[in-house]
């Protein structure tokens, strides 16, 4: 991989500089910084048990997980901080703080657990605890009085039914209805009522993971989920939830090629759901379990064009998205709001 480094002065973020260091990934902090990260772990998802850092330039944000021996590493530079690759420096922006999880937002595991087997997720295997509503609204107390807080997104593992998930989500949403005038994005494995149930609770966005659209690969890494359930969910909420407010993540790095990608992403379009690219992570706790591809600068950048074309093409916006993972960029490249 050959990236220029200018001499002298570094400019702001661009979406070449943040593309390459997403598909790198990691970071190795200097000793200094090494306490940013004790409170950003990760309870959900492919990155579920691991620890981060976001730093903002310019327009962009990037999350990077705290990782030794990574080829990036972070070094403090005044009031800012620099990220050196391979021995040089690249890129010159600011830490920021996670209110939680996220910078400015609030986003909530609530069950930290999972009965069933999803490949590329350590969750199952993580064990964790199921917030009270109590906790939850706590949480969101403390994000709303530590800093500038303009949403609040809910995530959950399954831990016992998916018709349970949703009854203590929607508990949850209207406890935070009642205390908050804040967007709520909801994350579940959906339910034949799941979008109404959520919607007529207060929740303002949903999010159903579609993971892949390669069926084959699907099955084989989603051994417990229905694809088509899931798309069916997505068509259902549209009508529900309205325009620019139904996601899906759908990872890149499982095997899938471009056009089984893109494919996707029109089929999604065509439905009214923004689907959200997120590159995979490898987790410790799944080795020899699955083989990822993290996707290289130029296939992130390249899938970002086209999709954005796709939504444009289709009258989505993603930067019509008030929460979850669209307005906060970090993980992705974000179309509309990175390129």
């Amino acid at each position: 991989m050959e990236i220029e480094i200018s001499e002298g002065v570094m400019q702001i973020m661009t979406p070449e500089e943040k593309a390459l260091l997403i598909s790198i990934g990691s970071v190795e902090l200097d000793d200094t910084l090494l306490v940013i990260a004790e409170n950003t772990t990760a309870t959900a998802g492919p990155g579920a048990g691991g620890t981060s850092i976001f730093i903002h330039s310019g327009d962009h944000r990037v999350r990077l997980s705290v990782k030794d021996r990574s080829p990036l590493k972070l070094l403090p530079d005044g009031e800012g901080v620099v990220v050196y690759y391979e021995g040089l420096p690249f890129v010159r922006g600011q830490l920021e703080t996670p209110l939680c999880h996220c910078p400015e937002q609030a986003y909530i595991t609530v069950s930290e657990r999972c009965i069933f087997n999803c490949k590329f997720c350590p969750v199952p295997k993580l064990h964790g605890i199921i917030k009270s509503v109590d906790t939850v609204v706590t949480m969101v107390q403390e994000a709303a009085a530590n800093g500038d807080l303009h949403a609040i997104s809910l995530t959950s593992g399954v831990a016992t039914s998916p018709e349970e998930e949703v009854d203590r989500m929607v508990e949850v949403v209207h406890a935070l209805r009642s205390r908050f005038d804040l967007p709520i994005g909801v994350s579940v494995y959906p339910t034949g009522d799941s979008s109404r149930l959520l919607h007529d609770a207060g929740a303002d966005e949903i999010k159903y993971n579609v993971e892949t659209m390669d069926p084959l690969i699907f099955s084989s890494v989603c051994p417990d989920f229905s694809l088509e359930e899931i798309l069916d969910a997505l068509r259902d909420a549209v009508p529900i939830f309205g325009k620019n407010a139904v996601f899906s993540n759908f990872i890149i790095g499982l095997g899938e090629d471009d056009a089984t990608v893109l494919d996707g992403v029109s089929r999604l379009a065509e439905m009214g759901v923004i689907p959200n690219l997120r590159p995979i992570s490898a987790s410790p706790l799944r080795a020899g379990e699955i083989t990822i591809y993290r996707p290289s600068k130029d296939r992130l950048l390249h899938l970002a064009e086209k999709t954005r074309q796709i939504l444009t093409y289709h009258g989505l916006d993603a930067r019509k998205a008030k929460t979850m993972c669209l307005p906060c960029t970090g993980c992705d490249m974000t179309p509309f709001r990175d390129i």
